[in-house]
């Protein structure tokens, strides 16, 4: 049956099912499409068990329906602290795959493990996806932004070969009033959606720069001297300038909007500011200082890349990188239509002929009104979650489709549309902020979703 995600999301009553934010894709079938194959429990290997994996290893290990059975990892450090996670919940100690960066693929060999989750520094995670899906596992990957198109058409090919899923991890679609505002929209609270706006603005300069003393925070040191993500993520703002994280941002207001689903994205145009902040923080650091090695270093990346992109449908969307300058946390969202306009900076929002004319109004008794039947029907599990609940629930839809091999709702086509607006930005920036095309990954059948 095709079904459109706003339709969808208004009629859903599956939300114990772990079917909760929108179809399996109809846009895009596989020539090799799996048979559904039930399992009342399934086995999982993760692969990179750094602090994002251990969060997933928690959460899996207190579900009744999952054993982790195997982890790779590369990091002693991080191997322990997963391990402890295991005597915590009381639970048999997983085999481990630590003999270098490719003794993941062992743990893939195993025939007893169904489904992997890929939660790695952001260059594997293509490759170990492709690996994963070549080995017949179900696949959830952690977000990114892609570093080249074609390693978005090799998910997309690799995906069609095997017929083996891939669940994109991009636990922002989870947040309780993004799915509310959802929720919102699939009733035309706002109308027909116009111009949305989502990013990834973030304070990350001390994760970027760490002291290697404690797991974020201090220091001015990154690569062999870092720790955690600051012996790899900084090296990005060192050699790139795009909107290097686009997903959390981009993925929300795409799904409102249909993408892949009756609706996709066009054409992108970029443009970068200097880059200043990073240098900045490491010369007036205590640690730090005019004549620290690093102070020399070269930053490539703009402290705030913003992105439009236009729709197939013709609505716009912002996004904005932003994560080298002193600022709030804030995704930034804004949802706005023909009969009003949600902002979650300020928490507002205007719908017209029930708030009043010009004004925001607090969006709080409407998100609770309008609060999705999911997030109220297992909002006590969610309770010590991370992210304020919302990887409850994106570990919830993963295993529940990994046990029936179910289209993932967040699948391999809008990995590939989200993960493609980094090196498409990159290109637009590079030309003068010239307009560049965004590929069809779903080869014209996005078309037949209304």
């Amino acid at each position: 049956m095709s079904i459109n995600r706003r339709k969808f999301i208004q009629s859903s009553a599956l939300v114990g099912a772990g079917i909760a934010i929108s179809p399996s894709s109809k846009a895009s079938p596989s020539k090799h499409e799996k048979a559904n194959i039930s399992k009342s429990k399934i086995n999982i290997g993760i692969i990179g068990s750094g602090f994002r994996g251990q969060s997933h290893i928690d959460l899996l290990l207190d579900r009744n329906d999952c054993e982790v059975i195997a982890i790779a990892d590369i990091d002693d450090r991080m191997i322990a602290s997963s391990l402890a996670i295991f005597k915590k919940y009381g639970k048999n100690e997983p085999t481990v795959y630590k003999d270098g960066p490719h003794d993941y693929k062992n743990l893939l060999a195993d025939e007893n493990i169904d489904a992997v989750i890929i939660a790695t520094p952001w260059k594997w995670h293509s490759e170990q996806a492709v690996a994963a899906m070549k080995a017949g596992k179900y696949v959830g990957t952690e977000v990114c932004g892609a570093f080249s198109v074609d390693e978005c058409w090799q998910l997309v090919n690799t995906q069609e070969a095997t017929g083996t899923h891939l669940f994109f991890l991009e636990n922002v679609c989870y947040r309780r009033d993004v799915m509310a505002v959802m929720n919102m929209v699939s009733q035309g609270m706002f109308g027909e959606l116009v111009h949305l706006e989502g990013g990834y603005q973030h304070d990350l300069r001390e994760v970027k720069f760490n002291d290697g003393m404690k797991a974020y925070g201090g220091g001015v040191e990154f690569g062999e001297k870092g720790f955690h993500e600051s012996k790899w993520r900084t090296q990005h703002s060192i050699m790139r300038n795009g909107d290097l994280y686009p997903t959390h941002g981009l993925g929300p207001v795409a799904q409102m909007l249909n993408i892949n689903r009756g609706n996709r994205l066009m054409y992108l145009t970029s443009m970068s500011s200097q880059a200043v902040g990073l240098h900045n923080y490491i010369v007036n650091h205590p640690n730090g200082g005019e004549k620290h090695e690093n102070a020399k270093v070269k930053f490539k990346l703009g402290d705030v890349v913003t992105t439009m992109i236009k729709c197939a449908n013709g609505e716009s969307i912002t996004l904005f990188h932003d994560t080298n300058l002193p600022r709030p946390y804030s995704i930034g969202f804004r949802v706005q239509g023909t009969k009003g306009i949600w902002m979650d900076v300020n928490k507002s929002l205007l719908i017209d002929g029930l708030t009043e004319a010009h004004q925001w109004t607090s969006a709080d008794s409407w998100l609770k009104k309008y609060d999705h039947p999911y997030w109220k029907a297992n909002e006590q599990k969610a309770i010590g979650a991370g992210h304020g609940g919302m990887d409850w629930f994106l570990i919830d839809e993963f295993v529940n489709h990994a046990k029936v091999n179910k289209r993932p709702p967040i699948d391999v086509y809008d990995a590939a549309a989200w993960m493609s607006i980094t090196p498409l930005s990159e290109e637009s920036i590079a030309a003068g902020s010239k307009a560049v095309a965004i590929p069809d990954f779903t080869r014209g059948r996005w078309m037949d979703e209304n």
